[in-house]
């Protein structure tokens, strides 16, 4: 029972402090986020930081993960609506990452340091739902590319359009911006029309590969052979333009 309370304590400490933080980064910046202040505000000692979270990059990492898993769980709830139209919540999201950033921008560039985001559970929860949306968009065969470069498209044009609209004084950014970029990762991305058995056959592979992993004819070692060679096909394909 002792045991069992002191993990309660615990878990109360680090939730106390882990609010501390947000609330502190998000009224006056990371450089505000000291030890010393969030012990304060947390109203406990700062060796119980240490103690719970090992230095000050981990207490942000805590802080990033518990913000970012909350934006995260609100994707999923709408990316897992039943019926809806996968290039609506496509533009969904992309709209949704875009307004979190602007207005959790000291948070934003702290999960876009160089190294942080890779090993942050909630960014990696955030790409899983990503890669969820863009299965959906090449079963329906409007994919035009393969899942992992549409994938790694997406991730970079969001953040490149929040940091560069971040760079900016707020009067002076351009309002029409995430809209211009999402148009021309659409257009590289999407096709409207989905995939028939015509020379579009670029589509059609990749919404085979869609599929592969639930062939049950295929064992392991022959799915994985025939995802190679679609995506060697896919990577000799003339690329297509425009959106049909």
């Amino acid at each position: 029972m002792a045991q069992v309370h002191a993990k309660t304590r615990r878990e109360d400490a680090r939730s106390d402090i882990v609010a501390a933080a947000a609330r502190i980064l998000g009224e006056d910046g990371a450089h505000a986020v000291t030890t010393r202040a969030v012990a304060q505000a947390a109203g406990v000692q700062a060796p119980t930081i240490y103690r719970l979270f090992g230095d000050k990059d981990g207490l942000i990492d805590a802080v990033a993960e518990h913000v970012m898993a909350n934006h995260t769980a609100d994707k999923a709830a709408v990316a897992q609506r039943p019926g809806s139209d996968p290039l609506a919540d496509l533009r969904t999201s992309w709209d949704t990452h875009i307004q979190f950033g602007l207005a959790n921008a000291e948070l934003y560039m702290l999960l876009n340091t160089p190294g942080r985001s890779a090993r942050s559970p909630a960014t990696i929860a955030g790409i899983a739902v990503l890669r969820a949306r863009l299965q959906r968009l090449a079963a329906a065969g409007l994919l035009r590319v393969d899942e992992q470069r549409a994938l790694a498209v997406i991730h970079a044009a969001g953040a490149g359009t929040v940091l560069t609209l971040l760079s900016a004084p707020a009067h002076e950014r351009d309002p029409g911006l995430a809209d211009a970029m999402f148009a021309a990762v659409a257009a590289a991305l999407l096709t409207t029309t989905p995939a028939t058995p015509d020379p579009t056959v670029s589509t059609v592979a990749v919404t085979f590969m869609t599929v592969l992993a639930d062939l049950p004819a295929l064992t392991d070692a022959e799915r994985t052979l025939m995802a190679e060679w679609i995506t060697r096909s896919l990577s000799h394909l003339r690329p297509l333009s425009g959106v049909r």
